[in-house]
């Protein structure tokens, strides 16, 4: 059953065992389960990546079907869940496991999906997409945090939020808490202190960075590393960057697709692209096929989970990362 984000909570959640939670915006999806299911959960819940899953498919069901006497309401969230783990869930159905709901998020799953299809056609599961936020929404979550701060805000500096949290509301949750911290015992905000605490989108060497690599410009992408030190902070930057362009790289594509051509593509695309960086795009386009950008939005995601859980490391293996993708043929 396809119901809207909002509507989880016109819903009895307790009535439904299964959710899929599908699409980009990763900000909401983080709430939604923070605010609507884990606080029902506390220490009953259990975290699987679909890896982990269909590594050890015995494990995963003994630890959700088995009760224990200090264990009898449980949560599971899978993470980076694909059409893989279709015959999973569909013996979880035919299983009817009692005292426990699952979540799984995934990315933009595709029309033709058969996880997809599974939750849209049955009417005891339910299917949630998460759309990206458009401005309208972001500049209510800002006109709200500022409200409830009691600290007046123009719409000028409204706009540069949106701008530099580059429409992601997780992105944008982020920079409001460092101004939270920041703001503790003030009463008004300026552009410059905006601009000096969030740093997301001022990081324009880590968007040329991005622009260069995918380009294929590797002696640009290799100066551009070597002329900046880059915190630990900036290399989420960079990966969330990276992210957000392939993305934009793949809709162009899809434009490509429906018999345009390339520089028509790109300047079809929304929102649209500033006219002094077509031509780096229409280059990024002819670098790469559509499949190939597709495995490196996977494969990105991927990386962002190794800086996270290496820190020490994380500058040389984005480092290694970003010129590996500078130097790839198009094969």
């Amino acid at each position: 059953m396809i119901i809207k984000s909002f509507e989880l909570n016109k819903i009895k959640r307790e009535n439904y065992k299964l959710y899929l939670f599908y699409g980009d915006n990763e900000g909401l999806k983080e709430e939604v389960i923070k605010d609507l299911f884990e606080k029902n959960y506390q220490d009953t819940i259990h975290r699987y990546d679909e890896k982990e899953i269909l590594d050890n498919k015995d494990n995963f069901f003994n630890s959700v079907l088995t009760k224990s006497f200090f264990d009898n309401k449980k949560l599971i969230i899978i993470s980076r869940a694909t059409d893989k783990i279709k015959e999973t869930i569909e013996d979880l159905i035919e299983r009817n496991p009692e005292d426990i709901q699952i979540i799984l998020n995934s990315k933009n799953l595709e029309k033709k999906s058969t996880l997809r299809k599974i939750f849209e056609k049955e009417k005891l599961i339910i299917c949630v997409p998460f759309y990206e936020d458009n401005n309208q929404t972001l500049n209510s979550i800002i006109s709200l945090f500022f409200r409830n701060k009691k600290i007046p805000i123009s719409q000028q500096l409204i706009n540069v939020l949106i701008e530099r949290c580059r429409g992601d509301r997780k992105n944008l949750k982020n920079e409001l808490e460092k101004i939270e911290t920041y703001t503790l015992n003030k009463k008004n905000l300026n552009l410059e202190e905006i601009i000096r605490l969030t740093n997301l989108a001022e990081n324009y060497s880590a968007s040329e960075l991005v622009d260069h690599s995918l380009a294929k410009n590797t002696r640009k992408t290799v100066t551009i590393l070597n002329e900046n030190s880059f915190s630990v902070e900036d290399n989420i930057i960079i990966i969330r960057t990276l992210l957000a362009k392939l993305k934009r790289l793949v809709k162009i594509y899809e434009l490509v697709d429906g018999k345009n051509n390339i520089e028509r593509a790109v300047s079809a695309c929304k929102p649209p692209i500033f006219w002094k960086d077509k031509p780096l795009v229409t280059q990024q386009i002819r670098s790469w096929k559509k499949d190939h950008l597709k495995n490196l939005i996977y494969k990105t995601n991927e990386i962002e989970l190794l800086i996270k859980k290496n820190s020490n490391l994380a500058k040389n293996i984005l480092s290694d990362f970003i010129i590996d993708n500078s130097r790839k043929t198009n094969n």
